[in-house]
């Protein structure tokens, strides 16, 4: 009979804790968070990268508006076609229509953000910044990052490629890089360092934004480069955008599958297509659409609760002719 008295005792204890942990929270939390969308009411700007047609701008478009239709802000998307001048523009633009937040792409650099990034702390509005970090930006004015490590994320492709392919020294290699832009071809800093640290002849060759959006542009630097080079083993490319292009590239230069080793960054659809034909060989995947979502869940944790911002390497990894196959439908359906 103690006993059956004890056990409900500490039932009702149960009971009386669980009821009343649960009125603290309906007192204390937001309303809209209960609902889900506990972000409404914020208006942010959204940096997407490249145009809307563009394969790897896509993803991360359909990131940012996952988290848009999770959190409730209003945000205003900002197509740049990749182009850092035409960034700094919009960005100016963006900061005088005084939104709350701003997720801004970091291509343009840390010299010609830093003095918008100034304005915009003085008129209150947070900023984060995604795909190309600012470190001396952020260090001066805040905001976090959301993309990969790009140096090392080069480094990490060059060691692969050089493991997998029995690269050696003295093989030719073409590196493409966003060379003419101060500060912007990090990663592929990266990779060219590497290579050439283990004597590797690398042929740098200059990938400007324009090729990005149509990477049918390419085609004369590249031809020349592997006519000029027949013995190019591998080539680098600095975005899915290209890279899914292998196929036409190869066939410009009159080369089959796997006679050059086609290597670079992004699992896109036409990254996935060049794999199952054969022309690609391995990428590495930085996850574009946590690029677009977690922006916005840093500004909307930064806004409504007073959260330090988000710092996440969104870069998962190597997809390469042995395990392409897992990550092929998500590409295929625009999240990877």
């Amino acid at each position: 009979m103690l006993r059956k008295s004890f056990v409900n005792k500490a039932v009702i204890f149960c009971v009386l804790v669980a009821a009343f942990v649960a009125l603290i929270f309906a007192y204390t939390a937001p309303t809209q968070a209960q609902e889900g969308r506990w972000c409404e009411g914020q208006n942010l700007r959204f940096f997407v990268g490249g145009e809307e047609n563009d394969d790897f701008a896509s993803i991360v478009l359909r990131g940012a508006q996952a988290a848009e239709h999770d959190l409730g802000p209003t945000v205003e998307y900002i197509y740049s076609g990749w182009d850092g001048e035409r960034m700094i523009q919009q960005l100016g633009e963006a900061i005088a229509a005084q939104p709350d937040g701003i997720a801004m792409m970091g291509h343009p650099g840390d010299d010609a953000i830093m003095p918008l990034a100034a304005e915009a702390s003085s008129a209150g509005i947070s900023m984060i910044y995604q795909n190309v970090d600012v470190t001396n930006v952020r260090g001066n004015y805040g905001g976090g990052y959301i993309g990969a490590n790009l140096y090392a994320q080069g480094r990490a492709l060059a060691e692969e490629s050089m493991r997998q392919f029995d690269l050696v020294p003295e093989d030719v290699v073409i590196v493409w890089g966003p060379w003419r832009q101060a500060g912007r071809a990090v990663r592929e800093d990266g990779t060219a360092d590497t290579f050439e640290e283990a004597g590797i002849v690398v042929i740098r060759l200059i990938e400007d934004a324009e090729m990005m959006a149509n990477p049918e542009l390419a085609l004369p630097t590249l031809t020349e480069a592997v006519f000029d080079n027949p013995e190019v083993r591998l080539i680098v490319y600095p975005g899915g955008q290209m890279l899914g292009a292998a196929p036409e590239y190869m066939a410009a230069v009159d080369r089959g599958p796997g006679e050059i080793i086609n290597v670079g960054f992004d699992t896109t659809p036409a990254v996935i297509e060049a794999f199952e034909s054969g022309y690609v060989q391995l990428t590495s995947d930085q996850q574009p659409f946590l690029q677009g979502y977690l922006p916005i869940l840093s500004l909307c944790g930064t806004l409504v609760y007073g959260f330090g911002p988000l710092n996440v390497d969104t870069g998962a990894g190597f997809v390469d002719v042995s395990n392409y196959q897992y990550v092929a439908e998500q590409a295929t359906a625009g999240f990877r």
